[in-house]
C-alpha cells in the first residue's frame, strides 16, 4: 500500500470517521486498483484506470469503485499529494424505488410472531422498533437504555458519528417496555440474544427475513414511504433519516409521483376508457 493510501485510509477513518463497512470497502477497492495495475494510485493515468475497471459489467459496483478513486483523488489534491484534480464521470444506473412495505403486511407479519417468551417478545419489539423509528440496522443495534429519552431515541452512533433524535411511536415503545421486563439479562445494549450478548448484524437480518421475508433496511424504506405518502415534508424526512443530503432522500418522491398516478388512474373518470 502506498503512503498516499495510507494516509487516505487514516483520513477517512479518523477525520471523516465514516463506518467500519465503508472504510473497508474503500479500502479494498483501492488495493485491487493500485495491485492489478502495478502502479501508486497517484500514478495512474485514465487509460491505466478504465482499462483495470473496464471489465467490470455490473455498473454499481463500477460506480462503487470510480466512487472511491474520485475520493482519494480529491483527497490528494487538496493535500498536494498531486497536482491535477481529476475526476472519472459515474455510469448511469437505473434508479430502482426502494423496497418497502404496507403498515399492513407488517401488521400481518408481527402477527406471526410468538410472544410467549421474552425472545419472540424480542423479536415483536425490533420489528415494530425499526418501522417506529426508521433507523439503520446498525443504529439500532447500538441504542443503550439511556438513548431512550421519553417518547425519543438519541441516536449517538449515526452515520459519520452525527447525533440526531427521533420519536418513537407508543405501540413500539410499549413493546419495547414488555420485552425489556421480559428479558432474563441486563446489559448496556438495548438488542441481545440468547445468551444475552449484544445481537448481531445477522441475527437482525434472520429477524426481519423469518417474519417479513425483507431486510432490516426495508423497514427503513417503509418508515420513509410512509411518512411521504402521509405528506410529511422532504427535508423533515432527510433529518429523521439522518442523511446527509437532500439527494438521497429524494428517490422517496418517486414513491410519491407513483402513489399519485395510481390515484389518478383508479378515481378520475377519464382514467378509464
Amino acid at each position: 500500500m502506498s503512503k498516499e493510501l495510507e494516509a487516505f485510509i487514516e483520513y477517512i477513518t479518523v477525520i471523516k470517521a465514516l463506518s467500519p463497512r465503508t472504510i473497508t470497502a474503500y479500502s479494498h477497492d483501492l488495493n485491487e486498483i493500485e495491485h492489478t495495475s502495478e502502479k501508486s494510485l497517484t500514478e495512474l493515468d485514465s487509460n491505466t484506470v478504465f482499462r483495470v475497471l473496464g471489465t467490470i459489467a455490473n455498473k454499481r459496483t463500477l460506480n462503487r469503485k470510480l466512487s472511491a478513486f474520485n475520493s482519494f483523488l480529491d483527497f490528494c489534491h487538496r493535500n498536494r499529494f498531486n497536482s491535477v484534480s481529476s475526476k472519472f464521470a459515474l455510469s448511469k444506473v437505473p434508479k430502482n424505488l426502494p423496497k418497502y412495505l404496507s403498515f399492513e403486511t407488517i401488521q400481518s407479519g408481527l402477527r406471526l410472531v410468538d410472544r410467549s417468551e421474552w425472545i419472540g417478545l424480542r423479536d415483536y419489539a425490533l420489528l415494530l422498533f425499526l418501522y417506529a423509528t426508521g433507523v439503520r440496522v446498525s443504529e439500532c443495534l447500538m441504542v443503550e437504555e439511556g438513548d431512550i429519552e421519553g417518547e425519543w431515541l438519541r441516536i449517538r452512533h449515526g452515520k459519520g458519528e452525527k447525533e440526531r433524535y427521533v420519536p418513537i411511536a407508543p405501540e413500539a415503545l410499549k413493546a419495547l417496555r414488555v420485552y425489556q421486563e421480559s428479558c432474563p439479562y441486563r446489559r448496556s445494549h438495548l438488542w441481545l440474544n440468547y445468551r444475552g450478548e449484544s445481537l448481531s448484524r445477522i441475527s437482525a437480518f434472520k429477524i426481519t427475513q423469518k417474519y417479513l421475508g425483507v431486510s432490516p433496511h426495508a423497514l427503513r424504506h417503509s418508515y420513509a414511504t410512509a411518512l411521504i405518502l402521509g405528506g410529511a415534508d422532504l427535508r423533515v424526512v432527510q433529518e429523521l433519516l439522518g442523511h446527509a443530503s437532500l439527494l438521497t432522500t429524494q428517490i422517496y418522491t418517486h414513491v410519491q409521483k407513483q402513489n399519485l398516478q395510481e390515484t389518478v388512474l383508479k378515481h378520475h373518470p377519464m382514467a378509464h376508457s
